[in-house]
């Protein structure tokens, strides 16, 4: 599996942006997919994941109401969309997938087995 992670940009804070993750070598079935973000001096986090077979989402607390993950089943792609970006949003936003349908570990990177190249977002003050 290859995931090809784009979307990322400079943006004023308050601003949006769309953050798209297209899956190649085989579909996504039963996959959790994820999305993650590493700010600079700091560890990845863990932003929010969606369960390919049903669509049933899963968000960090940090995130929640402005992020919203979503499908689309024809194009192998995951989404991120980001409303009223913040400065403390820049990172480099990573996609992920496990071959796993999972709920207790959907959080640990190092459950998924799969990472797309990562993109960069920065919000301005």
């Amino acid at each position: 599996v290859q995931l090809q992670a784009s979307g990322g940009g400079l943006v004023q804070a308050g601003g949006s942006l769309r953050l798209s993750c297209v899956g190649s070598g085989r579909t996504f079935s039963s996959f959790t997919l994820g999305w993650f973000r590493q700010a600079p001096g700091k560890e990845r986090e863990f932003v929010a994941a969606i369960w390919w077979s049903g669509g049933s989402t899963y968000y960090a607390d940090s995130v929640k109401g402005r992020f919203t993950i979503s499908k689309d089943n024809a194009e192998n792609t995951v989404s991120l969309q980001i409303n009223n970006l913040k400065p403390e949003d820049t990172a480099v936003y990573y996609c992920a997938a496990s071959v796993q349908s999972m709920l207790v570990f959907i959080t640990e990177a190092s459950r998924y087995n799969y990472w797309g190249q990562g993109t960069l977002v920065t919000v301005s003050s």
